[in-house]
């Protein structure tokens, strides 16, 4: 009967071959799910940015034509910064943080903290501005009210994180917003 326990227990305080296989297998499957995961950081963060821009030109438009009035997206020169404005040029109050102003700065959120604004431009007349201003239409225009506002011939938006790019296109006439 010692014999025999002996035997038993050998067995049971080790793996068999076919068990470590399975466990490796299982590894490797879930490794292979991660590192896409974790190489995407910029990526998602630029498709993040991108959303966010063409929501807020949405929103700018939606505001021009449901008030009447001008509402302006104003990009910040030399900074991942914009924001939007009413007719006057102030900066609107945010709709989903009362009490903040409509100010939106890559670089502070963690969302989006490796995007660069590579380059605005909003093409009018008389050359490229970096703001769009919607009229009570939904047509956009180059410019803002306090500096001039100009037919748009196209706008961009480039937006870039390490290898990734996006474009945030507005048509001109209708205002169509679009991210390639």
């Amino acid at each position: 009967m010692n014999t025999e326990n002996k035997r038993i227990r050998s067995r049971d305080n080790g793996f068999t071959f076919i068990e470590i296989i399975v466990v490796m297998v299982i590894l490797g499957i879930a490794a292979l799910m991660a590192v896409p995961m974790f190489s995407s950081a910029a990526d998602i963060q630029v498709r993040t940015a991108a959303n966010m821009i063409a929501a807020d030109l949405e929103y700018a438009k939606s505001m021009a034509i449901t008030f009447q009035q001008n509402y302006s997206l104003v990009f910040v020169p030399g900074s991942e910064q914009y924001q939007v404005q009413d007719q006057t040029g102030a900066v609107i109050t945010h709709p989903t943080n009362p009490g903040v102003t409509f100010l939106i700065d890559f670089t502070a959120d963690n969302r989006t903290g490796q995007v660069d604004i590579v380059s605005a431009n909003f093409s009018g007349a008389s050359g490229t501005v970096q703001a769009v201003t919607f009229d009570y239409l939904g047509t956009p225009y180059a410019g803002t009210p306090a500096t001039g506002l100009e037919m748009l011939n196209g706008g961009i938006v480039a937006l870039s994180a390490d290898t990734f790019n996006l474009t945030v296109t507005v048509e001109p006439v209708t205002g169509y917003v679009t991210i390639q």
